[in-house]
């Protein structure tokens, strides 16, 4: 079927998170018509900032009927999505998923198998990997500038106070399927499995500090070993105030890599260094929506683009299984120490 020249849209959830997607909606509103905003307390405001015609509506089935509507944003709390992503694909809509994939990996996976099954397009929102700073870096070493990896750290020293998680389920199983790992750490986790691999756990530490009142983990560390055999490190942390932007770091036979929040800084040992400057926030500290949309609507291009030409996103379902198979595998080894 050939598509019309903007995609029909529908978006699933008007929370916190739907803020960067509403901004790339707008910016992207040549190429995507968005028809409906699913709620179950329609208000105008929370369309805010997208200026077009859309209708507010609380329940799911009027976009799923609409024949104009080819894709669906699902922006709810992970332990939703199985049920909506699958009304989405027997309806025959593409969907674009907000990460995590659901509460835990069984539920992930069979929510993947169900994207597979239906022939249709499942994109996961996991925007770090779309900074431009990132995918500077992933060419480095895919073009083997930096030499034979030798070692590689990822640290997200994050903060959020204790309101965030007195928000009722907040940092509970039921609702949000984790802590830090699955809630937070999982955008830098997946762009750091992009970038170096990993292979497997070596050791963990998975602890709930004295700074937060809450069912699941707020500070995890670990040894990796990463996909060349290299020692690894993580460090993944909500309990570090006042909150300072992500990081990975990778050191090669050839020079060593910094990324920090969306900035990048390469130094070669034979040669001129490289870098990408952003000044612009990562969301690290108790203003969790303080980063650019600019990630967010790069993936929207890409997951229409997907539509478009019949190809995977640049995220894949089977992609965002792998980083929670790693999370799953850091919590299991928490335990075992």
């Amino acid at each position: 079927m050939e598509l019309p020249p903007r995609i029909g849209m529908a978006l699933v959830g008007l929370g916190a998170g739907a803020a960067p997607h509403l901004r790339s909606l707008q910016d992207l509103a040549d190429q995507i018509d968005l028809r409906f905003a699913v709620t179950r307390q329609p208000h105008p405001d929370r369309l805010r900032p997208y200026t077009g015609s859309v209708q507010l509506v609380d329940t799911l089935e009027p976009a799923l009927q609409d024949p104009l509507v080819q894709a669906v944003i699902v922006a709810t709390p992970p332990s939703t999505h199985l049920e909506i992503c699958q009304r989405c694909w027997a309806a025959g809509k593409h969907v674009l998923l907000e990460k995590p994939l659901e509460l835990d990996f069984q539920r992930s996976a069979q929510l993947v198998a169900m994207a597979e099954a239906s022939g249709l397009q499942l994109g996961v929102v996991l925007q770090h990997r779309f900074r431009q700073a990132a995918v500077v870096l992933q060419q480095v070493l895919s073009e083997g500038r930096l030499g034979e990896m030798q070692a590689a750290s990822v640290r997200i020293p994050w903060w959020r106070d204790q309101a965030y998680y007195d928000t009722p389920g907040r940092g509970t199983k039921a609702r949000d399927g984790g802590g830090v790992l699955l809630t937070q750490a999982i955008h830098t986790l997946n762009l750091f499995q992009a970038l170096v691999g990993v292979q497997s756990v070596k050791a963990a530490s998975v602890t709930q500090t004295r700074l937060h009142q809450m069912e699941t983990e707020d500070h995890v560390q670990a040894l990796l070993v990463l996909g060349n055999g290299a020692p690894g490190d993580l460090m993944a942390s909500t309990a570090f105030y006042p909150g300072y932007p992500e990081s990975i770091e990778v050191i090669g036979t050839l020079g060593s890599a910094r990324l920090t929040g969306a900035s990048l800084v390469v130094n070669f040992l034979h040669g001129p260094p490289l870098s990408v400057v952003d000044e612009g926030g990562t969301g690290s500290g108790a203003n969790m929506m303080d980063f650019s949309h600019q990630a967010h609507q790069d993936v929207l291009a890409d997951f229409i683009g997907a539509i478009r030409e019949q190809r995977p996103p640049r995220v894949t379902g089977a992609d965002a299984l792998k980083t929670h198979a790693l999370i799953d595998e850091l919590l299991r080894k928490g335990v075992e120490r």
